[in-house]
């Protein structure tokens, strides 16, 4: 199996934003986690992989092909579902998704249909295939959105904060759809909510300011944060005095006082409690240092 190769990736906007800096990941098959806060540029490396926008410089590898240099090549084999996508509402999910398989290439009627018909089943839309698309839930639509990401069976799906919107249930089975997925194509789910990729994913990334600030897998990466990270309940007037003397990575009300997780190499005594690391902990001490 081919691994997506990004090496020295970078992009300045006209505006002197350096959205991406000298960014370098790789990339297997399978679901990979790509995390930080809005405008930490991840809406611009997941635009630059789709070659939607060139890169100052860099380079970006799919096994042997040369992403940036053989645009045409890539579309073939990529599947991409953006932050925000259109629909036509008047049109039903099966006459939309025939349109953008003849635009995809698939021009056997029959192999078209039963193509289609299969990604509706996949999806769990089969039922409302004659349904207007303008009727569909959000969840309904992200849905139909990973449909038309399948279509060409791509190599590499890149799904950009898919879960905006969409209630617990269908949240759930909208990524049990993309674990699926992640079995046989490389999978980069970009999003600012950590649990997404806590349950999902074997190997993630922390982007912020356009840096990669941390990579590698979940599991390890908080395991390097065990030990360090301590809890504590104060008043809500004492919080900026904390941040002053500690390295405060969340805070959260609670019953009207505050809680606070702080960071620190040693006990910081005063009533502090150490508890189990996580990733949320690991995310937010990394934006905080960063």
């Amino acid at each position: 199996m081919d691994n997506l190769i990004i090496t020295d990736l970078s992009k300045t906007y006209n505006n002197g934003v350096k959205a991406l800096q000298n960014v370098s990941l790789q990339i297997p098959v399978g679901m990979f986690g790509l995390l930080g806060p809005n405008g930490a540029g991840k809406s611009t490396l997941m635009r630059t992989i789709a070659t939607l926008q060139e890169a100052d410089s860099g380079s970006i590898q799919l096994g042997n092909l040369n992403i940036l240099e053989n645009k045409n090549e890539l579309k073939k084999v990529l599947g991409y579902l953006p932050q925000q996508f259109g629909v036509y509402p008047a049109l039903s999910a099966e006459m939309l998704l025939n349109h953008l398989a003849v635009l995809k290439g698939i021009i056997n009627r029959k192999e078209r249909k039963e193509m289609i018909h299969a990604l509706l089943y996949k999806v769990n839309l089969y039922e409302v295939r004659k349904q207007k698309l303008g009727e569909f839930s959000g969840g309904m639509k992200q849905r139909f959105g990973i449909a038309q990401a399948l279509l060409n069976n791509p190599k590499l799906l890149i799904v950009d904060e898919p879960t905006a919107g969409l209630d617990p249930v269908e949240r759930n089975r909208f990524y049990n759809l993309l674990s699926e997925v992640g079995e046989h194509t490389i999978v980069i789910l970009s999003t600012h909510i950590v649990d997404d990729v806590k349950e999902l994913c074997p190997r993630m990334a922390i982007i912020n300011k356009g840096k990669v600030i941390i990579q590698g897998n979940p599991s390890q990466i908080i395991e390097s944060l065990q030990g360090r990270v301590y809890e504590k309940t104060i008043l809500k007037n004492e919080l900026e005095q904390y941040k002053k003397e500690y390295q405060v990575i969340s805070e959260r009300l609670y019953l009207g006082n505050q809680i606070v997780h702080v960071i620190s190499d040693t006990h910081p005594g005063a009533s502090f409690k150490l508890i189990e690391a996580n990733l949320e902990n690991v995310y937010m001490s990394q934006i905080f240092n960063s």
